[in-house]
C-alpha cells in the first residue's frame, strides 16, 4: 500500500509540474520580421506538411526545403494510399495528375496563386539508403515542383534543386560523424558528416556571411492553444518552440524559418533534440532568422499515434488547403510573431 501511495503521488506531482509549465509558456514575441525572408522547412511528414504550407500559401513562403518528403496532394486524402504510394512508392505517385489538381486548386482559390513562385526556392534532400520514404517517392517531389515550373512561362524563375545522391537513411542528417547515419532511429538526427541545417540555410537564404559557432540566442516555449483558428482543435501539443537569435533580441529586422518535425520527433517523444540538436539554431544565429518549431500531438481519434503532421486528413477532408485547421493555426502563429496579415 505505501508504494502504491507513493507512485500516486508520484504521478500527481509530475502532472502539477506539467501544469505549471504549461502555464509558464507565454504568447509568441513580436519581431520585427522581413517578408521577404520567410521560409519553411521539414522532414518526413514535416516535409508534407512544408509543401502543403508553401502551396496554400506561396506568397508568404515562396521558400521551401523538403527533407525525405513526397509530392503535395500524394495521399489525396486517404491513409492507404499514404503509407503505399507516398511511402513505399508502390505504385509510383501520378506527378502529371498530382501537377493537375494542383493547379486547379490555385485556380479555385482553395490554395495561394501559383504565380507566386515565380521567384521561389525549393531544396529536396533524401537519402538513398532511406527506407522509410523511398527514394523513388521524393523524386516524385523534385519531378512535382519541375513540372509546375516547365509548364508555365510564368513560373520560369522557380529554383528546384534535388539533392538526393547522399547515402544516408530516414533521418536529418547533422554534421557531426558517428554510427547512426545509415539507421532510423530516435531522434531521427543522423551524425553523417553533412551539415543538413546548414545547407538548407543556404539554399533559402544565399550564402553565409561567416561559419556557424555555438548558438547564442533563446530557446523559448509558448503556449501554442493561443492560435487556435476560430477555437479549433488543431491537434498540436499545448506548448511549441521559438528560438531568436541575439539580433532578434535585439529589434534589428529578422527572417523566418518553420521547421516542421517528423513522425515520432515531436517534443514529447524526442525532447528538446529536434528543437535543441538539429543545427538550425546556430544557423539562424549567422543569418538573422527566428526559427518556429510547431509541435503536434499524438492521438488515437483522430488516429494519429505516430504524432505526424497531417498530410492524409486526420484533421479533416481540407487539411492541404487554406481551409486545413493546421495550416489556418500556422498562418495565426506567423502572424503573431510579426508578419503583416494576408489580404
Amino acid at each position: 500500500m505505501r508504494w502504491r501511495w507513493i507512485g500516486m503521488l508520484g504521478t500527481a506531482l509530475l502532472a502539477v509540474a506539467a501544469q505549471a509549465q504549461a502555464a509558464d509558456a507565454g504568447p509568441l514575441p513580436r519581431l520585427k520580421l522581413e517578408p521577404s525572408r520567410v521560409a519553411v522547412a521539414g522532414l518526413s511528414s514535416g516535409a508534407y506538411m512544408a509543401t502543403q504550407v508553401q502551396l496554400a500559401y506561396p506568397e508568404r513562403f515562396p521558400a521551401v526545403a523538403l527533407v525525405a518528403g513526397g509530392p503535395y496532394g500524394c495521399a489525396d486524402g486517404k491513409l492507404d494510399v499514404a503509407l503505399s504510394t507516398c511511402m513505399k512508392g508502390t505504385p509510383a505517385p501520378d506527378v502529371a495528375a498530382l501537377v493537375a489538381k494542383a493547379r486547379q486548386r490555385a485556380k479555385a482559390g482553395e490554395t495561394g496563386s501559383l504565380a507566386a513562385l515565380a521567384k521561389g526556392k525549393v531544396y529536396l534532400l533524401h537519402g538513398k539508403s532511406d527506407a522509410v520514404v523511398a527514394p523513388p517517392v521524393a523524386e516524385a517531389a523534385a519531378h512535382f515542383y519541375e513540372q509546375l515550373r516547365d509548364g508555365d512561362p510564368a513560373l520560369k524563375g522557380l529554383k528546384v534543386y534535388d539533392d538526393g545522391a547522399r547515402d544516408f537513411a530516414h533521418n536529418l542528417p547533422l554534421a557531426a560523424s558517428g554510427d547512426d547515419c545509415g539507421k532510423s532511429v530516435s531522434p531521427y538526427l543522423g551524425h553523417c558528416g553533412f551539415d543538413a541545417a546548414g545547407e538548407i540555410f543556404a539554399q533559402l537564404y544565399g550564402k553565409p556571411a561567416h561559419a556557424a559557432g555555438e548558438a547564442k540566442g533563446e530557446l523559448r516555449r509558448f503556449d501554442q492553444n493561443a492560435y487556435k483558428p476560430d477555437g479549433a482543435d488543431a491537434f498540436l501539443a499545448d506548448e511549441g518552440y521559438v528560438y531568436l537569435p541575439p539580433s532578434c533580441l535585439a529589434g534589428k529586422p529578422c527572417g523566418l524559418l518553420v521547421a516542421f518535425h517528423g513522425c515520432k520527433q515531436n517534443a514529447t517523444a524526442v525532447g528538446e533534440a529536434f528543437v535543441k540538436d538539429a543545427g538550425f539554431n546556430r544557423w539562424a544565429d549567422v543569418y538573422g532568422v527566428a526559427v518556429l518549431y510547431p509541435q503536434t500531438r499524438a492521438s488515437m481519434a483522430p488516429l494519429n499515434p505516430q504524432a505526424c503532421w497531417d498530410w492524409w486528413g486526420y484533421s479533416g477532408t481540407n487539411y492541404d488547403t487554406r481551409q486545413g485547421v493546421q495550416l489556418r493555426w500556422l498562418v495565426r502563429a506567423v502572424e503573431a510573431l510579426g508578419l503583416p496579415p494576408l489580404h
